[in-house]
């Protein structure tokens, strides 16, 4: 599938032309086989997962090119951070005016891009959130919210979700509930971890917990208006509260759908009860926006705003410059004065090729509509992958808003056992190999992961389907 060699180049005067892919004409096979010895090493293979690795060699809004001149459709957007489309016209313009003008100074210098676009930015959030500190990735923006939190209420310990993932720093790293990420060292100190509200595969669940299109297949026998799941969930929270933390805290952390954790949704009131408790013990409540924040989830232009909550403190990243190096952590301009005690400075914050991209990354998604057609092409992904559910015995859950969506594999719905890793490579290999590039997440692997730039089309989300049919009628008929 999906044989067609070509490039997209963007001319001077807006439009589209293609030309042949040519990258064997000035590259050996032999050249390119000891380039992929070189480059793919043991430590890339862990992350990347495939047996045979795709070597990219450019891309165009939604799709892809290896060197070989292979064409693929790109569910997962460099980890839910290609927002707007890879090399966007617009996106890309802007990049090349700045890096023509000035690459490169530092905040102590007023230079009025980096102002323009904090106003820009800002302006999304609704009040209080006025407050931006700019980094450079998200696990430096969930760094900087810690020690925001800790220095404002004078306390310490932090409570996130288990499964979770906040980032790869040291500090991070004890925000992040998963082993698979962490290290045999001391790191995040004054981190806990409270049951994952997961309604589908967690103890507790039903038929109408989640804020989505496509709800769990598990019965409820919940009245209606109450969720039960929701109340046990928060009863472990208060576990954690009697047992594990001082009787003042210093925040709570939460992504508004869990990211690297697989898509997990939690009961629709489980983070509205979670704040409350929260503040009634000092603590400040921050939402993680790195992956669902810019209108991936489709009804709002950030997560929180689906779960009727308001945060003090919101952290993002990826896709606010479209795969650019930029983060940022918003707060309050009380929480502000109180880390204002100090001298915070980062080097690379604000620069202004990166206020020149997410500027650009900003206005593209109001011209596009980007978060329309998460939210519309999301519901169409969300509805066919739940009718390839009910045919496979194989799918437990497919769930998500917007596009950010995840279908968690079983050995078989009544057990709900996570499917081996050795099933989902073989899965997840066949999808590659017929063009498609999705990604994987859950504290066990078991969760396919669709994520795509928010430029995707009715067609892009049908050839998805096909495939991912494809893929899972080939593995039954393999193995059962």
């Amino acid at each position: 599938i999906l044989k067609g060699s070509l490039e997209l180049t963007i001319p001077e005067a807006g439009n589209l032309c293609m030309r042949p892919l040519k990258t064997k004409s000035d590259m050996s096979k032999e050249h390119m086989m000891e380039i992929r010895r070189q480059n793919c090493n043991p430590m890339i293979m862990k992350v990347t997962y495939y047996k045979k690795p795709v070597f990219i060699h450019q891309g165009h809004m939604q799709w892809l090119w290896d060197v070989d001149g292979r064409r693929y459709l790109d569910l997962f957007a460099g980890v839910a951070t290609v927002s707007v489309g890879h090399c966007h016209p617009k996106v890309t313009a802007a990049a090349e005016k700045q890096l023509r003008k000035l690459w490169h100074t530092t905040n102590i210098y007023v230079y009025s891009p980096l102002h323009e676009y904090v106003d820009k930015l800002a302006a999304t959030l609704p009040e209080p959130l006025k407050v931006i500190y700019l980094t450079n990735s998200g696990s430096e923006a969930n760094d900087l919210a810690m020690l925001m939190a800790r220095l404002h209420t004078g306390n310490f310990d932090i409570i996130t979700l288990r499964g979770s993932y906040h980032g790869g720093s040291p500090q991070t790293m004890g925000l992040t509930s998963n082993s698979a990420y962490k290290y045999p060292i001391a790191i995040g100190l004054g981190c806990h971890n409270t049951m994952c509200p997961d309604v589908f595969a967690g103890p507790w669940g039903g038929s109408h917990c989640r804020d989505s299109p496509i709800q769990t297949i598990r019965n409820c026998s919940c009245p209606q208006g109450l969720c039960m799941a929701n109340d046990k969930y928060i009863g472990q929270l208060k576990e954690v509260f009697a047992t594990s933390v001082p009787s003042r805290i210093a925040a709570f952390f939460g992504e508004p759908i869990m990211g690297v954790g697989g898509a997990v949704q939690y009961p629709k009131n489980f983070l509205k009860d979670t704040y409350k408790l929260v503040r009634e013990r000092g603590g400040v409540c921050i939402a993680d926006e790195v992956q669902t924040g810019f209108g991936r989830t489709g009804s709002h232009f950030w997560g929180f705003q689906g779960h009727d909550i308001m945060p003090d403190i919101v952290t993002m990243a990826k896709g606010i410059a479209n795969g650019f190096p930029m983060g940022a952590v918003v707060t309050t301009h009380e929480i502000a004065a109180s880390f204002g005690r100090g001298v915070h400075f980062n080097t690379f914050g604000g620069n202004p090729v990166a206020c020149a991209i997410a500027s650009s990354v900003l206005d593209t998604m109001k011209e596009d509509g980007t978060q329309q057609i998460s939210h519309e092409m999301g519901t169409y992904l969300l509805m066919g992958l739940s009718k390839i559910r009910d045919k496979y015995e194989i799918i437990g859950d497919v769930r998500g808003k917007g596009l950010q969506i995840g279908v968690e594999m079983v050995k078989d719905k009544a057990s709900r056992e996570p499917l081996p890793p050795a099933a989902m490579s073989e899965i997840f290999e066949d999808t590659k190999d017929m063009g498609v590039l999705i990604g994987k997440g859950g504290v066990y692997g078991q969760t396919f992961r669709i994520k795509p730039p928010m430029c995707i089309t009715k067609d892009d989300a049908d050839f998805f389907l096909a495939v991912f049919n494809q893929a899972l009628n080939n593995y039954m008929e393999a193995h059962h």
